[in-house]
C-alpha cells in the first residue's frame, strides 16, 4: 500500500488528537503575536525607499541631516464673494494675529501676506512642539479662527496648512477604515451563515483567518529586521490573511461536510477533506506564495514589505487550515452544524446535494454542447473588455485628489489658487564641496530666475528663492514652485523642462557638485516609469514558477498552460475594466470620486501578483476537481460537468466574501484605495463566473483528453494516473446537459 499524502497523515494525527493540534496551534499563534510586539518593527529609511532621482534626491536630503523645521500652519482671509476689501481683510488678520497670540501650542504668528492679485490676505503661523504631531494639537488653533470668523461673518477667515489638512485627513480616513473594519467581519460572518446555514460553521473559517493574521502580523515584525516594512504592510496582512484564510477553511469545511453528508465518519471524512482539499490549498498556497515573491524582484522596499507580509499571512494560513482545522472539525464532529438557521440551512444543504446542482449544468450546457463557438465568444468578450488596458497611464495621486469633503480641503484650494507658490513644488537638491557653497547658492538662485517668465512655473516670492542649506554646507535644496496640480500634463513638462534644461545650464560650471530633482510630480515619474520596467520582470517570473508547480502538481503541461493562459484573461480584463472606471469620468457620480485620469502608480504591479494569486485558489480547486473525476475513470466531458458543478458552491461562496470585502475598499474616500478596491472585487468576480463558469469548461472540454498530455518523465504512476490518449466525445453525455 502506497505512502499517504503528508496532508492526510497531518490531519489524521490533528483529528485523533484534537486537543494537542489545538493547543500546539494557539501556543504557535501566541509566541509569532507576542514576540512581534516585544522585538519592535524597523521602519523602512528614506534610503530603503529611493526609486529613481526622485530617490537620489531624498537620499541626498536625508545626508544633509537638516534639522527638523518646526510646523507651520497659516490663517486664510478671503472675500465671500468678489474682491477681498483691504481694509477688512487687515482688520480680520489682526484679530487674527491678536487671537493666535495668545494660544498654547503657537509659537511665533508672521505678519499679513498679500496674493499678487490681492484676493487673499495669509497669516502665518508657526507652532510649537514635535512637527510629527502638530495634527493633533491644532484643536486651539482651529477654536481661535473660529471666534475671528463669527466676529468677521461677511469674510471666510480659515485656517488652512500641514497640521490642518493632517488633522481633517486623519479624522476622514481614520472614520473610513474603522467603517471598513467595522463592516468586513460581520459582512464576511452573514455569507459564510448564509453558506453554511449554521453559526459555528460561519464562524471557524472566520476565527482562523484572524488567528493566522494575529500570527503573521508578529512574524512579520521579527522579519523587518532583515527587510524593512513600511506603513501599509499590516492592512495588506489584513486583507490577504482574511480572504486566503476564509477561502482554505471554506474549501475545506465545504468538503469534509460534503462526505459526512455521504454518511462517513468524522475522521474519515475529514481525511479525505485533507486528501482533496487539503492537497489543493497547499498548491494554490504555494501558487500564492510563489506570485508574492515576485514582488521581490521590483527592488523597492514597499513591495519587499508588502511581500514579505503576504508571503507569511498565506503560509500561516495553509498551515493552520492543514493542522488546527481538522482537530477543530473532529472534535466539534456534528456540533460543527449547530445551531442551525432554519431556511438557510435548508438551501445549504440542498446546493450541497447531487439535486442542487441542476442551475449549473444549465449554466455549464452552452460551453459543453458548442465549447468552440462558446470558447470563442466569452475570449473576444474579455478581450474587448482587456482593450483600455492599452491605454493605462500611471501617476500617484496628489493633494487634488484628497477628498473635498472637508473644510481644510476647500480651504487648501482657495490657498493654491491665491498663491500658486504653495501648491506643487520640485525640490533641486545639490551635494558639493562645503567650499562651494557659495557658488552653489549663486547658480541655485540664477536657476530661480530663470523661471521667472516661464509659464510652467510660478512667481518667485519677492522674499527670493526659497533655499536651504544643510549645517555642514554641502547639501542645498532649491524649491521651485509651478502653479499646475501635480499629476497634470503641465506640471510634468515642467519637471521635465528643469531635469534636461535648466538644472543642467545652471549647474555645469559647478566642479564636483552632484545633484538631482525631486518632489512629488518627480516621484510620480519616477516611479510609472520603474513600475513599467520591473513589471515584465516579475511578470516572467510569477509566469514560469507558476507552470512549473502547477505541472508537477497536475503531471500535465497543458493544464499549467491553459492555468497561465486564463490567470492573465483574467488580469487583462481587470486592467481594462480599472482604466475603463477611473481613466474616464463617467462613473464619477456613481462611486463618488473625481478622475484624475490615470491609475496609481503602484496599483498594476500589486494587483497583477494578488490577482494571480488569489485566481489560482479557484482553478486548482476546480481543477482538483476535475481530476478527481477523470481518475475514477469519467469521460472529460462529464469530469468537467462533474467537478465544476461540485466545487460551484464552494468557489461561489469564497468569491462572494472576497468580492463583499474588497467593495467596502471602494467606499473609502481616497482614490488609491477606490480603484484597489474596485480592482479586486471586478477582477474575483469575473474570474468566479466568466473564467471558471464559461471559458475554462468550454475549452477543457474542447481539448477533451489533451488536457492530461505531460512528457513521459511527468506522468503519474498508480491510482493518481489519468488518461493520456485521446478519445472520442461522448454524444450521449451531451444530450444529458
Amino acid at each position: 500500500m502506497s505512502k499517504r499524502p503528508i496532508t492526510v497523515r497531518v490531519a489524521r494525527w490533528s483529528a485523533e488528537h484534537p486537543w494537542r493540534a489545538i493547543a500546539l496551534w494557539v501556543a504557535f499563534v501566541a509566541v509569532c503575536f507576542m514576540a512581534g510586539n516585544m522585538a519592535g518593527a524597523k521602519e523602512a529609511t528614506a534610503e530603503d525607499s529611493s526609486i529613481g532621482e526622485a530617490g537620489q534626491a531624498y537620499v541626498m536630503i536625508d545626508k544633509g541631516g537638516f534639522d527638523s523645521a518646526p510646523a507651520e500652519d497659516n490663517v486664510l482671509i478671503t472675500a465671500r464673494s468678489g474682491a477681498l476689501d483691504k481694509a477688512a481683510g487687515d482688520r480680520a488678520a489682526a484679530d487674527a494675529a491678536a487671537a493666535l497670540r495668545t494660544v498654547t501650542g503657537v509659537s511665533a504668528v508672521g505678519a499679513p501676506v498679500p496674493s499678487h492679485d490681492g484676493s487673499a490676505l495669509l497669516v502665518p503661523i508657526t507652532m510649537s512642539g514635535d512637527p510629527e504631531t502638530a495634527s493633533d494639537r491644532v484643536g486651539p488653533l482651529h477654536d481661535a479662527v473660529a471666534t475671528v470668523q463669527r466676529k468677521h461673518p461677511e469674510l471666510r477667515v480659515e485656517p488652512v496648512g500641514g497640521p490642518t489638512i493632517g488633522k481633517a485627513l486623519d479624522d476622514t480616513l481614520g472614520k473610513d477604515f474603522q467603517r471598513a473594519e467595522l463592516l468586513s467581519l460581520p459582512v464576511t460572518l452573514a455569507i459564510l451563515i448564509l453558506v453554511f446555514g449554521a453559526l459555528i460553521a460561519a464562524g471557524v473559517p472566520v476565527l482562523l483567518a484572524l488567528m493566522s493574521v494575529a500570527a503573521a502580523m508578529g512574524l512579520s515584525t521579527l522579519a523587518s529586521h532583515l527587510i524593512p516594512s513600511t506603513d501599509t504592510t499590516n492592512s495588506v496582512i489584513l486583507l490577504i490573511g482574511m480572504a486566503v484564510g476564509v477561502d482554505y477553511s471554506l474549501f475545506y469545511v465545504r468538503r469534509e461536510r460534503e462526505e459526512r453528508a455521504k454518511g462517513r465518519g468524522h475522521v474519515d471524512a475529514v481525511e479525505i477533506a485533507a486528501e482533496t482539499s487539503g492537497h489543493a490549498v497547499v498548491v494554490s498556497g504555494t501558487a500564492v506564495i510563489i506570485a508574492m515573491a515576485g514582488l521581490f524582484l521590483a527592488r523597492d522596499a514597499v513591495f519587499s514589505s508588502l511581500a514579505v507580509g503576504s508571503i507569511l499571512v498565506v503560509a500561516v494560513a495553509v498551515i493552520g487550515s492543514l493542522t488546527v482545522l481538522p482537530a477543530l472539525l473532529a472534535k466539534l464532529g456534528r456540533w460543527v452544524d449547530r445551531p442551525r438557521v432554519p431556511l438557510l440551512w435548508r438551501l445549504s444543504a440542498r446546493s450541497t446535494s447531487p439535486s442542487g446542482s441542476g442551475v449549473w449544468r444549465r449554466i455549464l450546457h452552452p460551453a459543453l454542447r458548442w465549447p468552440a463557438a462558446t470558447l470563442l465568444v466569452s475570449v473576444l468578450a474579455l478581450l474587448a473588455l482587456a482593450a483600455p488596458a492599452l491605454g493605462m497611464k500611471l501617476k500617484f495621486p496628489g493633494t487634488e485628489d484628497l477628498p473635498r469633503t472637508t473644510p481644510a480641503m476647500q480651504a487648501y484650494d482657495r490657498l493654491t489658487a491665491a498663491y500658486p507658490s504653495n501648491g506643487t513644488t520640485h525640490e533641486v537638491v545639490v551635494e558639493a564641496p562645503a567650499s562651494s557653497a557659495a557658488s552653489v547658492r549663486a547658480a541655485l538662485t540664477r536657476l530661480s530666475d530663470s523661471t521667472r517668465d516661464n509659464r510652467l512655473f510660478a512667481p518667485v516670492e519677492e522674499t527670493g528663492p526659497d533655499l536651504e542649506v544643510s549645517a555642514d554646507k554641502t547639501i542645498t535644496v532649491l524649491d521651485v514652485a509651478t502653479p499646475y496640480s501635480s499629476r497634470s500634463d503641465e506640471a510634468a513638462d515642467s519637471l521635465h523642462e528643469l531635469r534636461d534644461t535648466l538644472v543642467p545650464a545652471a549647474l555645469s560650471g559647478l566642479p564636483g557638485a552632484t545633484y538631482a530633482v525631486g518632489g512629488g510630480v518627480a516621484e510620480s515619474e519616477d516611479y510609472a516609469a520603474h513600475v513599467w520596467r520591473t513589471l515584465p520582470l516579475v511578470a516572467g517570473f510569477v509566469l514560469v514558477l507558476t507552470f512549473l508547480v502547477m505541472a508537477w502538481t497536475f503531471r500535465s503541461v497543458v493544464v499549467a498552460l491553459t492555468s497561465i493562459a486564463l490567470n492573465l484573461l483574467s488580469a487583462a480584463a481587470s486592467y481594462g475594466l480599472l482604466v475603463l472606471v477611473f481613466q474616464g469620468s463617467w462613473a464619477e457620480g456613481l462611486l463618488g470620486f473625481e478622475s484624475m485620469g490615470a491609475i496609481v502608480s503602484w496599483l498594476p504591479l500589486f494587483l497583477f501578483v494578488v490577482l494571480f494569486g488569489l485566481s489560482m485558489d479557484y482553478h486548482v480547486f476546480v481543477v482538483s476537481r476535475i481530476r478527481e473525476a477523470v481518475q475514477r475513470g469519467v469521460p472529460t466531458r462529464e469530469a468537467v460537468a462533474e467537478g465544476i458543478t461540485g466545487s460551484a458552491g464552494t468557489v461561489s461562496s469564497a468569491a462572494l466574501v472576497m468580492v463583499a470585502v474588497f467593495s467596502i475598499f471602494a467606499t473609502l474616500s481616497t482614490i488609491d484605495m477606490k480603484q484597489l478596491g474596485i480592482g479586486l472585487a471586478a477582477a474575483i468576480l469575473l474570474d468566479a463566473t466568466i473564467i471558471r463558469a464559461v471559458v475554462l469548461p468550454s475549452l477543457m472540454t474542447l481539448l477533451g483528453n489533451r488536457n492530461w498530455w505531460a512528457p513521459r518523465f511527468m506522468r503519474p504512476r498508480g491510482r493518481h494516473a489519468a488518461p493520456v490518449s485521446p478519445a472520442a466525445p461522448t454524444p450521449e453525455l451531451v444530450g444529458r446537459h
